[in-house]
């Protein structure tokens, strides 16, 4: 069963999360592999969806935020774009379109940016969001400062977390077949209620010793033991030093989970924005359109009479029967 738990260091300002997608994870994994037309993902594209869908679910879980995390990754390598979707329920999706063939063991700077124009962007979409009003956004490139490719995508994460939000954060992200899962240690702001907000300097220097730290006893977690180790396992081996406060685990039907919101309705809209005059065009060459969503699989059809009515406008549509739905 998935699983998230949050935990915080006593009396010191920085907070965690470890995350373990196991069913969230497999399916969306199934969910590909049933596309006769697309095929399941390979072994280099499932791992890096896999650490977005992990690297989601934990920046998620330390915002007070209602609505989505978007985690996109976006170059000109064989990934053109890869996206993680998380809700504030922990519902999740994720998906990637391929340019081209992947050879295996590929890492991040050939999987997604060869040319040094890769991307990453982090968006946030308030469910309460007023028409008009623009999401949240924050774009880095996949490379530091000094514009050398970073390796890996906790790499691009933490330095993200640290130019875009001002907060030393450690990352350690992994993914196969089965599971997907991430473990984040962050320093906390200085300000702000619980934060130790107004701490003389010295205390100030101390904290950032603290985070130093346990950020150094995160890293130091292997990939092998993030994917074989429950949370709790994990997080006794790590810290056992530490005063370690943790809230209660979110699981089954309160932890992550794949859920898609994908609806006939939103394809309709989405074929309004293509316009009448390609639609038709589509209808003239197919007979039909038919849309499969790229996160679940499910398949969407409009007949010419659907496709047509989609751009009726609604006092001119014939009253709906009674007792149809």
């Amino acid at each position: 069963m998935s699983e998230l738990q949050r935990f915080l260091f006593d009396g010191l300002p920085v907070r965690g999360a470890i995350v373990r997608l196991t069913d969230a994870w497999t399916e969306v994994l199934r969910r590909r592999a049933a596309n006769a037309e697309l095929g399941a993902y390979p072994p280099p594209v499932a791992e890096l969806l896999g650490e977005m869908a992990a690297a989601g679910v934990l920046m998620h879980a330390h915002i007070k935020f209602e609505g989505a995390l978007i985690l996109q990754i976006a170059g000109d390598g064989p990934v053109r774009l890869a996206v993680a979707q998380v809700h504030s329920d922990l519902t999740l999706r994720a998906t990637a379109s391929l340019g081209g063939p992947v050879p295996e063991g590929i890492g991040l700077p050939a999987l997604v940016n060869p040319g040094g124009g890769g991307r990453c962007a982090i968006t946030l979409d308030a469910a309460a969001r007023r028409p008009g009003q623009a999401p949240y956004q924050g774009v880095v490139p996949l490379a530091d400062d000094a514009g050398v490719p970073l390796p890996s995508l906790a790499g691009v994460l933490e330095h993200y977390m640290r130019r875009s939000e001002q907060l030393p954060t450690t990352l350690v992200l992994a993914a196969d077949a089965q599971v997907a899962a991430g473990l984040l240690v962050q320093r906390m702001p200085r300000t702000g209620a619980g934060n130790l907000g107004g701490a003389p300097e010295a205390d100030a220097a101390a904290h950032d010793e603290d985070y130093a730290r346990i950020a150094t006893l995160a890293a130091s977690l292997t990939r092998a033991e993030l994917l074989a180790l429950a949370p709790q396992e994990l997080l006794h081996r790590l810290f056992w030093q530490e005063k370690l406060l943790s809230f209660a685990p979110r699981r089954g039907a309160e932890g992550p989970r794949f859920a898609c919101t994908c609806s006939r309705e939103r394809v309709a809209a989405m074929l309004r924005g293509l316009g009448e005059d390609e639609v038709r065009g589509i209808l003239r060459e197919r007979g039909d359109v038919e849309v499969g969503c790229e996160y679940c699989g499910r398949q969407y059809r409009f007949d010419a009479v659907d496709a047509i009515h989609v751009f009726t406008a609604a006092d001119q549509q014939p009253p709906t029967p009674p007792g149809v739905q």
